[in-house]
């Protein structure tokens, strides 16, 4: 490989990574499966919390990082756990995979009960970090996802349901950051996307995206300041207009617009232009 050119070397990543949307495909029964377990432990008041070490324990954080800009969701209801702490997401520590305890005392400090799921992540499905982490949650009685793309893990009667892509040897053997990591991000996306659709979040933050959008451009504000004004608007944007234009209130913005026939250029006055 080391022989290849730059070309040659991305025909054969490419030539890869066409397995790993296959492998996940494969699993797709089981992905649903684990979305349903997410969405109910969401419509039950539970939280979700991933575990991993390395980078599984990184796509993890990342996944949990990436809910609150993107569905607005508190800070407690994803969260992530990953061997070392927040350090070793960029500093990796020798050995903290390999500790047992640590998974279990990790996912102890979070006093998780049965409305909750955990999803362990685990290219090689051999972490020990993340089978202790499993085994103190199994006692909670919390429900249990684990992501792996390691073949033949005796996991199978230990956790709630197991999702396996089979992805094969990596282009450079070992590193699972490539086709398994890949996989991973692919599956944990599924995850949480068809979870956060099932409880209705997906819907109003987009259309909360789309009216600050409007707001910025009719009024030339920024989008923190047109998210504020929307606030103060009720999600109203014809109201919202009306208010920045006019320095009128909610209230006198909407008898205005009511007057006007629900009118945004009648209501400015602006019928002529």
């Amino acid at each position: 490989m080391d022989r290849a050119s730059a070309e040659e070397i991305i025909d054969l990543m490419l030539h890869e990574d066409r397995k790993t949307i296959t492998a996940v495909k494969q699993e797709k029964a089981r992905i649903a499966i684990g979305a349903e377990l997410v969405t109910q432990a969401f419509k039950n008041g539970g939280r979700l919390v991933f575990v991993g070490a390395g980078t599984s324990g990184r796509l993890g954080v990342l996944e949990a990082a990436e809910m609150l800009p993107t569905f607005g969701t508190p800070p407690r209801l994803v969260q992530a756990l990953m061997a070392g702490g927040r350090d070793a997401f960029f500093n990796p520590r020798e050995g903290v995979e390999d500790n047992f305890e640590e998974g279990a005392r990790a996912v102890g400090r979070l006093r998780l009960t049965s409305k909750d799921v955990l999803i362990g992540v685990s290219a090689s499905g051999m972490t020990q970090f993340v089978r202790g982490a499993l085994t103190r949650a199994r006692r909670a009685k919390v429900k249990i996802v684990f992501v792996t793309c390691g073949p033949g893990t005796e996991l199978q009667t230990f956790v709630d349901v197991i999702i396996a892509p089979a992805v094969g040897p990596e282009v450079i053997a070992g590193s699972t950051r490539l086709k398994a990591g890949s996989a991973t991000k692919m599956v944990l996306n599924m995850l949480t996307t068809i979870s956060m659709v099932h409880i209705g979040k997906t819907g109003s933050e987009q259309r909360r995206d789309r009216a600050c959008g409007i707001i910025t451009m009719v009024t030339g504000l920024d989008y923190e300041a047109a998210n504020n004004l929307l606030r103060r608007a009720r999600w109203n944007v014809k109201a919202a207009i009306v208010m920045e234009k006019t320095g009128d209130t909610y209230a006198k913005a909407i008898a205005r617009l009511r007057r006007a026939d629900d009118s945004v250029r009648s209501a400015l006055g602006e019928d002529d232009a």
